[in-house]
C-alpha cells in the first residue's frame, strides 16, 4: 500500500512538473495591430509552435506602444514596422539585434466619389496635399503606431501640417480606424494587409497606391539580455531565427487572403 502511494505521489509530481514546463513554454510578442488584424499570426504561429513546441502570445498594439512594452521588459520579443524607431531602439541598448523580416505597402483609402480627386495624383505628397486643400475628412490613427508615424512623415513631405475639423485623430488601431472612416466617409491611410482583410468597407475604396514612399518594412528585434535578464531570451531567439529562416519566410509568403499575398519576405 505504501509503495503504491509512493508511486501515485511520484506520478502526480511528474505530471505537475510536466504541466509547469508546458505552461512556461511560451513567449510574449509585442507586435502591431496590422499583423494581428490581417490574420498573419493565426496562419504562421501554429507552424512555429509545431516546429519548436513554443507558443507565441501576441500583444497587438501600435508600434509606439510595442516599443514601450519592450522597453519596460514586459515582452520577450518585438516585431514592428518603424525602421528608424527600431534602429534607435538598438542604439539605445534596448535590443541587441534588428533584422528585416517582410514588407508590404501603405495605401490611401477614401470615399468612392473621391472629392479630393486623389486617384489622379502623381505622388503620395500630391494626394495628401489634395486632401488638405479640399479639407476632406481624414481619419488618422493618432496612436503613435508605425502607420501613424509614416502618415505624419507623408504630411510633412506634402508640406502640410494637418489641423482643423477635417482631420480626426482617433487614438485607435487600424481596424477601428477603418470602421470610423467608413462611418464618416473619410479618407484614411492603411497598411494593405489590414485593408484587404477588412470587411466593413461600405462606401470606401482604394484610391491611391504605388508610390515608393509607401513602402512598409517590418523588423524583428532581439531584446537586451543586459537590461532585462529575466526575459525568455533563448525561446525569443528561436522565434527570431525562425522568422528569418527558409521555413519562416515561406510561411509568410504562403499567407494569402482571397488569393492575394499580403506580406513579402525579405530577410537577408
Amino acid at each position: 500500500m505504501k509503495k503504491a502511494l509512493t508511486l501515485v505521489l511520484a506520478g502526480v509530481t511528474s505530471l505537475g512538473l510536466a504541466l509547469k514546463a508546458s505552461a512556461d513554454n511560451h513567449i510574449t510578442l509585442a507586435s502591431t495591430t496590422s499583423t494581428e488584424n490581417s490574420g498573419l499570426f493565426d496562419f504562421i504561429l501554429p507552424k512555429f509552435e509545431g516546429a519548436t513546441g513554443i507558443e507565441v502570445r501576441v500583444v497587438a498594439v501600435g508600434t509606439g506602444q510595442a516599443f514601450e512594452i519592450a522597453r519596460r521588459g514586459d515582452a520577450d520579443s518585438l516585431l514592428v514596422h518603424d525602421t528608424a524607431g527600431e534602429q534607435h531602439f538598438v542604439e539605445n541598448g534596448f535590443a541587441s539585434e534588428r533584422a528585416d523580416v517582410m514588407y508590404n505597402d501603405f495605401v490611401l483609402i477614401g470615399p468612392a466619389e473621391d472629392p479630393a480627386n486623389i486617384s489622379e495624383a502623381q505622388s503620395a505628397a500630391e494626394a495628401f496635399a489634395a486632401i488638405a486643400h479640399a479639407e476632406a475628412p481624414f481619419a488618422s490613427r493618432g496612436d503613435d503606431s508605425g502607420t501613424n508615424r509614416a502618415e505624419l512623415r507623408l504630411w510633412q513631405n506634402a508640406g502640410v501640417e494637418p489641423d482643423g475639423d477635417w482631420y480626426r485623430e482617433l487614438g485607435s488601431g487600424m481596424g477601428p480606424t477603418l470602421n470610423t472612416a467608413a462611418a464618416m466617409d473619410a479618407y484614411v491611410m492603411s497598411d494593405r494587409a489590414t485593408w484587404v482583410a477588412f470587411g466593413n468597407r461600405q462606401n470606401l475604396k482604394l484610391l491611391f497606391e504605388g508610390d515608393n514612399v509607401l513602402f512598409n518594412q517590418y523588423g524583428s528585434l532581439l531584446l537586451s539580455k543586459e537590461k532585462h535578464p529575466h526575459l525568455k531570451h533563448d525561446m525569443a531567439e528561436q522565434w527570431h531565427n525562425w522568422l528569418l529562416s527558409k521555413e519562416g519566410q515561406q510561411a509568410i509568403a504562403d499567407f494569402k487572403v482571397d488569393g492575394q499575398q499580403l506580406f513579402f519576405p525579405n530577410a537577408k
